[in-house]
């Protein structure tokens, strides 16, 4: 089912899809009469595309009670310590704002604020993701955004998964809509009668909600285009194979477009690892959409030496790494390219999602080499603040005007050379 390569054989499709012609031509009309229609839009694609015919597409406070009593006390729990681990790791990336003062007075900065308004898209219907709402929501709060508004799709009977509503209840976020697809993207980006705008958007979601975002981008801001998840294994002879495969399977089960890589300079653990995979595939409820995945994006691909694997690892730049190795410690230096490295064989990829901390809202598509995950910069703003003394203005107008004059800018010039005539004109008084 996954096949063994040699490594300087392995090829990964990463094409980002741009969505197909018709995709795009709906989520445009989808947008269209959001912004045309408001609110009476959305009640119509709701009751279209989820069949839920919604009196209000806002949760009230009874469905939250209800929600309470519809999970589990452990999985309350489990969510509690997660939250508290994800809100501790992302309290250390806070930035201040900062002046420094130059002895004649002029004074220079950086202020940072956070964002005002920022719309979380949950993935919703038949699924539910309670996980998308610690991630998102955590370190907005952290960055200190004032407002957060969460969309997502309903069931067919208008509720939406108890699960997801007691998270975002535990965060102390009570504005949550019933509305997906691009429709909810649209009202996040421009607003309705029930839905004020924002000024970021984050989260995943389908292609129209993936096309959605990137058409609003400008609008407001987003996190990411996502393409499919992805992790590559980086594994030698200290490894167990059950480990490895258990892995890799879990991340195949996301999509068929997924991408499940080990790279070894063992024959014995690749041979080990493909008979693991092929027995523990058959237990997986979503068998099928893993062996799609494992068979079209999965690959064992066989190197000289750790070395080599590193270089390999650092050209995929995965969304997951894994470090399976004796000694990974050794090995984190040379990797340069990654979303996140997970280090040792009892740290899977699978407590990065949950439960660990940092931020499960990677960068894919070999997008790490030049993106960072989602974290409480994603939700603030930086301000450069600059407030010159006089005495400096005039020390430096001299260098400024030459170089406006440089790029034939006579205004920009003019701006500083008639303080400079003023101050001549005082001395001559």
């Amino acid at each position: 089912m996954i096949q063994i390569v040699n490594g300087a054989q392995l090829t990964v499709k990463r094409e980002r899809s741009m969505g197909t012609a018709r995709e795009r031509q709906v989520v445009r009309d989808i947008i269209g009469q959001v912004q045309n229609d408001g609110d009476a839009a959305l009640y119509r694609f709701t009751e279209r595309f989820d069949g839920a015919d919604l009196s209000t597409f806002t949760v009230q406070e009874d469905e939250f009670a209800q929600a309470m009593q519809q999970v589990e006390s452990d999985f309350i729990q489990a969510l509690e310590e997660a939250g508290k681990r994800i809100r501790a790791f992302h309290e250390r990336q806070r930035q201040n704002s900062w002046l420094m003062q130059e002895e004649t007075g002029t004074q220079l900065g950086q202020l940072i604020q956070p964002l005002e308004r920022v719309g979380v898209y949950v993935p919703g219907g038949r699924a539910a993701y309670p996980s998308t709402v610690l991630m998102n929501v955590i370190p907005a709060q952290v960055a200190g955004v004032k407002e957060i508004a969460l969309v997502t799709p309903p069931q067919a009977d208008g509720t939406i998964a108890p699960t997801v509503l007691v998270a975002a209840k535990q965060l102390g976020i009570s504005t949550i809509h019933k509305v997906g697809g691009a429709q909810a993207i649209a009202a996040l980006a421009y607003g309705t009668e029930t839905i004020s705008p924002v000024d970021k958007i984050v989260g995943p979601g389908n292609i129209f909600v993936a096309l959605a975002k990137e058409h609003v981008y400008g609008q407001v801001d987003i996190d990411s285009f996502a393409g499919p998840s992805e992790v590559v294994i980086i594994a030698d002879d200290s490894a167990k194979a059950k480990f490895v495969a258990a892995d890799l399977l879990s991340q195949a089960e996301h999509d068929p477009m997924a991408a499940a890589i080990l790279i070894t300079p063992s024959t014995e653990l690749a041979e080990q690892v493909a008979k693991e995979v092929n027995r523990q595939l058959k237990k997986l409820p979503r068998e099928e959409i893993a062996k799609a995945s494992l068979k079209d994006q999965g690959a064992i691909a066989l190197v000289e030496n750790l070395d080599q694997a590193a270089r390999l690892a650092n050209q995929l730049a995965p969304e997951h790494l894994e470090l399976a190795v004796n000694d990974p410690w050794t090995w984190l230096p040379k990797i340069k390219n990654a979303g996140a490295v997970f280090l040792g064989h009892y740290s899977p990829e699978t407590v990065g999602d949950y439960y660990a901390g940092p931020n499960h809202v990677l960068p894919t598509s070999g997008t790490a080499r030049f993106f960072s995950p989602l974290g409480v910069d994603s939700f603030i703003k930086r301000t450069n603040v600059i407030a010159y003394s006089r005495e400096d203005c005039l020390r430096d107008a001299d260098h400024v005007i030459t170089l406006a004059e440089a790029e034939g800018l006579r205004g920009h010039a003019n701006s500083l050379r008639v303080r400079v005539e003023e101050e001549k004109g005082r001395e001559s008084e």
